[in-house]
């Protein structure tokens, strides 16, 4: 019998609609507006977004924990209403709260989640997963005891105890220390390259923009950009020219009204431009017309923070 064919998708959203009822104090709020979301198999993709845009209730609604207004949404082929033990099967979330509990050790933590996934104890994989996020010396201490970083790395051991092919982190390095990040992302960009499709929601931009290669944004409940990450990023068409003049300025020379100049704190004279409207060149002949000598120079790419801003502002 021939093996059943893979899902374009990993994660697939139709019209995902969510209202939370109002209170007393608080009228209802529509946390997502019918938003429409395919996410490849295999890729590695960024979900960004201001603080309540929707993101959290769009991956809760994927792991169960929130019941949708309307719409649909599978995951790995298997929508969640009609199918939602093999949709919850395949996905692993790691959630942005440390929920553990505290007098658990490492490998108690996993074999009780392998359990709840119904894994077969001569199918558990938990030293593997234990050596692989960099906890297997602390297999036997309290979760309590454990440093935040390692606590978020046990967070991401849980989520793969069933061996899902789709994994969500949830702002995973959070107060995570510069070499336990790393770590970190050894770990999930190894996963990837086994074929795990990664989500990632992250405030830390230059993050997603260097490890996604596609990437979401979310604003007021609707998705506002869903790109390649490079084309994204091009999205925004300009550039900023730094000059470091061979004699301090004290004001921005004349001549550059239709573009944005300014003077940075060593004195560098910063031009930001629209690359279709000015070249490099033409901008050099108005500093040097001024009378400014130029002793060092360098140009700044537009970056996701830059895009983000630029969309989610307003």
């Amino acid at each position: 019998m021939p093996e059943p064919a893979l899902p374009a998708y990993a994660i697939e959203a139709r019209g995902l609609d969510k209202t939370y009822r109002g209170t007393k104090k608080a009228p209802p709020a529509h946390a997502l507006k019918a938003i429409d979301l395919a996410i490849p198999r295999g890729a590695f993709f960024g979900l960004l977004g201001p603080n309540g845009a929707g993101k959290s209730t769009f991956i809760n609604i994927l792991g169960g924990l929130v019941v949708k207004s309307g719409g649909q949404a599978a995951i790995w082929g298997h929508d969640i209403d009609a199918d939602p033990m093999n949709a919850r099967g395949a996905i692993g979330i790691v959630p942005q709260e440390l929920n553990m509990d505290p007098f658990f050790t490492p490998i108690e933590s996993l074999e009780l989640q392998a359990g709840f996934y119904g894994v077969p104890k001569a199918e558990r994989r938990t030293e593997e997963i234990l050596r692989a996020v960099g906890l297997w010396d602390k297999k036997d201490a309290y979760a309590r005891t454990l440093s935040g970083g390692m606590k978020r790395r046990l967070l991401v051991a849980k989520a793969m105890v069933h061996a899902p092919p789709v994994l969500v982190l949830d702002e995973p390095t959070a107060g995570v220390d510069v070499e336990l990040r790393r770590q970190l992302w050894d770990y999930v960009k190894r996963l990837h390259g086994e074929g795990v499709t990664i989500v990632l929601t992250t405030h830390y931009l230059e993050e997603a923009q260097e490890l996604c290669d596609t990437i979401a944004i979310i604003n007021h409940g609707r998705v506002i950009a869903c790109e390649p990450t490079e084309k994204l990023v091009g999205r925004l068409d300009q550039k900023t020219l730094v000059v470091l003049p061979q004699t301090e300025l004290t004001a921005p020379p004349p001549g550059f009204t239709d573009v944005t100049a300014g003077l940075r704190q060593n004195g560098a004279l910063a031009i930001t431009y629209r690359t279709s409207e000015h070249s490099v060149e033409e901008l050099l002949d108005r500093v040097r017309r001024a009378g400014v000598s130029i002793r060092d120079l360098s140009i700044e790419e537009a970056d996701l923070e830059d895009v983000f801003v630029a969309l989610t502002s307003g």
